[in-house]
């Protein structure tokens, strides 16, 4: 597969895990709006350095389950139902709450970079999601688990991490109060992404069986 197709998978994939409101990109959009742009940016290339490592372990991951087909059939079946119930969750139970307001955090002596890294290591989330993913595009054909295409499967993702995080930071004060960003809609984000996903998995399963 041609490195620039599994750059921009990568890409996007990462770009719409980061999509929802979360710890990184609302941490780096207070940063910005307290301390300035240049801060939130270096926030945030901490944020991607760990992705990249998380993303590698995730492909590590996913390079050995793709080795034990059963145990991928089993998980493919377990997170189209668990995708399938989260969606459902977000579209028709979940309900809006009081959105609190972003207070801008005062300014800190510590790094930025390495606070980035921090918040992004203890968020785990990406592991599983990156595995998950990598073993459908590969399921697909779209990816392959050699050195070259992990590395920028890898690159790729903490491009789509960095990208969203800076849509955050110099966008996030003029839409804020905008109905994009409300509770409500953010759950009909939320909820569309993981729909998707199922959606992806559920076609993924039948074209096995």
């Amino acid at each position: 597969m041609n490195v620039t197709v599994i750059f921009f998978l990568g890409l996007i994939i990462a770009l719409v895990g980061v999509v929802p409101p979360g710890l990184l990109n609302m941490t780096a959009a207070k940063i910005s709006l307290k301390e300035g742009y240049s801060r939130g940016i270096i926030f945030s290339i901490g944020v991607c350095l760990i992705v990249f490592l998380q993303t590698y372990i995730a492909a590590m991951f996913a390079r050995y389950l793709s080795n034990h087909q059963n145990v991928v059939e089993i998980l493919q079946r377990v997170a189209f139902v668990i995708f399938v119930l989260i969606t459902i969750y977000f579209l028709l139970l979940a309900k809006a709450s009081v959105k609190p307001d972003v207070e801008p955090l005062s300014r800190s002596k510590q790094s930025r970079f390495f606070q980035g890294m921090f918040l992004s290591a203890i968020n785990v989330f990406p592991i599983p999601y990156q595995a998950y993913m990598t073993i459908t595009i590969a399921s697909f054909g779209w990816f392959n688990f050699d050195a070259m295409s992990i590395l920028t499967y890898c690159s790729g993702a903490s491009t789509g991490t960095f990208v969203m995080l800076y849509v955050y930071i110099f966008f996030f004060d003029k839409i804020k109060n905008k109905k994009f960003t409300s509770q409500k809609n953010m759950n009909y984000i939320i909820g569309a992404i993981t729909g998707i996903v199922a959606g992806v998995t559920l076609i993924n399963i039948i074209m096995e069986m």
